[in-house]
């Protein structure tokens, strides 16, 4: 571990996934640019446990996941956080959306929704049907357009007339991402939001949410956001625990580190290979540079059969 947080840090990264199963290798891609970015600006690197669905979690993953970082060197500052322990700040902040006028409640069901690409705003004056489990949604400005420089794909300009009003708080009660990720992130400091390519378009919704909570306007948002090329499968699938991507092989460290930074458009030293992920990684954080890395990755799953387990 690294020493504790403190409040002169001026960069703070970090790396949360979801403990619905073991680390694969696009988690490992996203986690090794996460944390040379952090480590390469001096700054800290945090680890949050996003764990708020329980139907998708799997026993053990949690601890399995911090175990394989550990394994790949990829230390972290402070304690993790786990959201499933935040279930109080959560409600806060929604109480205070409401009280804004900026959430409502709504009654839709998917079913109901089918065949709509965004939410037609059926429950904004008043829940269609009152009577059954409501989810909460976010009222976002149909006139607004969220504009960010993405320090991996370029400008970024997206009408929230297109992304429509979005769910917070679901129907069985449980926290929505959206909501979720931004409280976490502003409790936690964060300064850059380095994920996959997967996420951007949660990006408007989240950067309109910190708006609604007197953090940023429109076109300055708190972070500094950057996402990240995803691996893809052999079909063109990103990798993903849904698609069954195979966990990571902690028998071939340094092999997956050296090819994590390959897809990440760097150029490490082949020599590098030889050493321990310590090591490894204390080498690329001489030689890494965020604007390499490439929009789309250059390395698919075929390239990785000699480097992870499949049993």
């Amino acid at each position: 571990m690294q020493p504790p947080l403190t409040a002169s840090t001026t960069y703070r990264g970090r790396f949360a996934p979801t403990p619905s199963g073991p680390l694969h290798f696009g988690s490992l891609v996203t986690a090794v640019a996460s944390w040379l970015e952090a480590r390469s600006h001096q700054g800290q690197w945090l680890v949050r446990m996003e764990d708020l669905d329980p139907p998708r979690e799997a026993p053990g993953a949690a601890d399995h996941i911090l175990h394989t970082l550990e394994a790949f060197g990829l230390t972290w500052d402070g304690s993790v956080m786990y959201q499933s322990q935040r279930h109080a700040a959560y409600q806060q902040q929604l109480d205070q959306l409401i009280q804004a006028g900026h959430a409502y409640p709504c009654s839709c069901s998917r079913k109901a929704l089918e065949g709509h690409h965004r939410y037609p705003g059926w429950c904004r004056s008043a829940p269609q049907h009152p009577d059954q489990p409501l989810a909460w949604r976010l009222r976002v400005d149909d006139q607004v357009s969220v504009q960010w420089q993405d320090q991996v794909q370029g400008p970024q300009c997206w009408p929230l007339q297109q992304a429509g009003d979005v769910v917070i708080r679901r129907k069985d009660q449980l926290w929505a991402y959206q909501l979720a990720v931004v409280v976490d992130d502003l409790k936690q400091g964060m300064t850059h939001i380095l994920r996959g390519i997967d996420l951007i378009d949660s990006t408007p919704w989240q950067i309109w949410l910190q708006v609604c909570m007197g953090r940023a306007n429109s076109d300055a948002p708190a972070f500094q956001y950057a996402h990240l090329p995803v691996i893809v499968n052999a079909v063109g699938q990103k990798l993903s625990k849904q698609n069954l991507a195979p966990a990571l092989d902690t028998a071939r460290i340094s092999s997956l580190l050296m090819l994590a930074l390959q897809a990440l458009g760097q150029q490490p030293d082949p020599a590098l290979q030889q050493e321990t992920p310590e090591t490894l990684l204390h080498e690329a954080i001489h030689f890494w540079q965020l604007d390499k890395v490439p929009a789309v990755a250059a390395i698919s799953e075929t390239d990785l059969k000699p480097c992870i387990s499949i049993a």
